[in-house]
This record gives C-alpha cells, structure tokens and sequence, in this order.
C-alpha cells in the first residue's frame, strides 16, 4: 500500500469528461488533417525520395543520389524555364499590387453605382479561366482581333507591324503578364478594400486640418496604415506567380508551338519532364526547387506577418 506524502503532488489522470471533449475537438480536425496528410504531406516525401532516384514509372527504381541535381544545372531548358518564371513574377507582382490598390482606393470613394463596378472589377477573377483565355486570345489575335483592328484605324500600320500579342516571342510574355494582372486584381482589390476601410477616419481629418492635400494623404496616411496589407499581398502574389501554370496552358496551349522557350514557367516544365518525357526523379528534383523558393518566401512572410504583428 502506498502511503500519500503530504505537499507532494498527485498524479491525475484525464476525467471521462475531458477525454470525451478532447476527442471531440480532435475529430473536428482529423478530415482536415488526413487530407493534408494523404494529398500534401505523403506526395512531398516521396516527392524528396524520387528526386534521388531515377525511374520512368514501369522500370525498376535506380538509386543515383545527386544526380538529378546536377543534371538540373546543366540543362539549359530548366534554367530558361527558371528565368521565364523570374520574369512572370516581376512583370506581374508590381503591376497588380499597383492596380489593385489604385482600383481599392477608388472605389472606396462614395460614387453612384460602386457595387456594381465593385462587381464588374471582381468577376474577371471568378470567371472560368478556360473561357476568359478563349475571349482574350480572340480579342489579341493578331490578324482578327479587335485590338489590332482598332489599333489599324487608329495608326493606319499595316496588320503585319502591329503587334502579334501571343503569338510572338518579343509580345508573348506581355501578353500573359496583361491577362494575368487583368484576371487577378480584383481578388486583391478586395483585400485592399478590407485593409482601407480598417484606416481610423480621424487621421484623415487630421491631416486635413494641418492642410494635408490628397497626395499627402495619400503618402503619409494611407500608405503606412496598409503596409501589413501590402505586405500581405506582396507576399501571396510572389508565391502564387512562382506557381503558375493554368494561365500559360490555356493562353499558350501547354507550350507546345514555336514559343516553347518564351512561355515555359518552371511549374509547366515540372509537369512536361514528369508525364511526357516520363522522367519522375528529374521532375521530381525540379520540384524540390520550387518547394525551397516557396518556403523561403512562406518564412519570410510569417516573419513579417509576426513583426507588423507586434
């Protein structure tokens, strides 16, 4: 028999009552994480195993360490799909950021009808890609489209010195940065929106009563109060560009013509090496890039979402 010391602390078990709770609370979590677990975390380790291995899919897996690796800094189709991504993201991170926020500003003013343009500036964003790149490669052809006619009214130029749009390596890049910026920044209008209407009305007036016009409120109230929005959004278009694929499949039919090194990201690469040239180790250790530059930018801007946070 053991005796009780007094002063010394009793162990305890969990109640009925808590254990029930607890398993509550877990099963409100579970679907979430299993499926995180199954279709994220599960494909991300074999992901990192295939990236040193070699293997088609039908024959045998052959352990080649490093070797995907440094086949990936010799291939030049890599680095240019690489670089192609660089220039995605910084033709398009810039521009939206700036679009978002001037269309926020400006209909966050008091105007008739704001709703509705509200509306008509998200609705690019919720519309079926597939269709909205079938309008957009119709209204930019290059032969037929009414951008280039209007443009030969306007210029008199010949159709074959107006620009080509998506069909030339020198206007393909500026093609999908337009959509894309287009396409996305009513989603981040809103953000804006969310961010402005949080400004305290009473730093505006007094920045009126010390004479403040709207530039210099702009600058020096505006801006600051919606740095940890921007950053936010700064941050979510970096990753999201770094991820793209949708929008150059559907405006550039996967790749697959004469503009295949204009319109290569890295994510259309990754899939191009993994289930046509049936190489999942190589495509696999393309991969593990990709995951390296999201992450960085992901710590980053839990770094910056803790800073602003303080």
């Amino acid at each position: 028999m053991t005796a009780n010391i007094p002063g010394a602390p009793q162990k305890r078990g969990l109640s009925k009552k808590t254990i029930k709770e607890n398993l509550i609370a877990y099963s409100f979590i579970a679907p979430n994480f299993i499926g995180f677990a199954v279709f994220t975390l599960v494909p991300l380790g074999f992901s990192l195993v295939l990236s040193l291995l070699e293997w088609d899919g039908a024959n045998p897996m052959n352990f080649i360490g490093f070797g995907n690796f440094e086949h990936m800094f010799k291939d030049r189709q890599f680095w240019r799909a690489l670089l192609n991504t660089f220039v995605y993201t910084a033709g398009v991170v810039p521009a939206t950021l700036v679009s978002a926020l001037a269309l926020a500003i400006l209909l966050n003013q008091k105007v008739r009808g704001r709703n509705f343009f509200r509306t008509v500036a998200f609705f690019p964003y919720v519309a079926s890609l597939v269709a909205v790149a079938a309008v957009w490669n119709f209204i930019f052809s290059p032969s037929k489209g009414p951008v280039n006619n209007i443009l030969h009214a306007l210029t008199g130029l010949d159709f074959k010195a107006l620009p080509k749009w998506g069909a030339s390596k020198d206007w393909a890049m500026f093609t999908v940065i337009f959509f894309s910026v287009w396409k996305n920044m009513g989603y981040y209008m809103v953000i804006y929106l969310a961010g402005l209407q949080g400004v305290n009305p009473e730093l505006y007036e007094a920045a009126e009563l010390d004479g403040a016009n709207g530039w210099q409120k702009f600058r020096n109230v505006t801006v600051p109060q919606l740095v940890p929005t921007t950053f936010f959004v700064l941050m979510m278009l970096i990753i999201s560009s770094f991820k793209v694929y949708d929008i150059f499949i559907n405006l550039f039919a996967g790749g697959d013509n004469q503009l295949t090194d204009y319109t290569r990201v890295l994510v259309y690469q990754i899939y191009n090496t993994a289930f046509r040239s049936l190489s999942y180790g190589y495509a696999s250790a393309m991969a593990m890039v990709l995951f390296l530059i999201v992450l960085g930018i992901t710590l980053i801007q839990f770094r910056g979402e803790k800073k602003f946070g303080e």
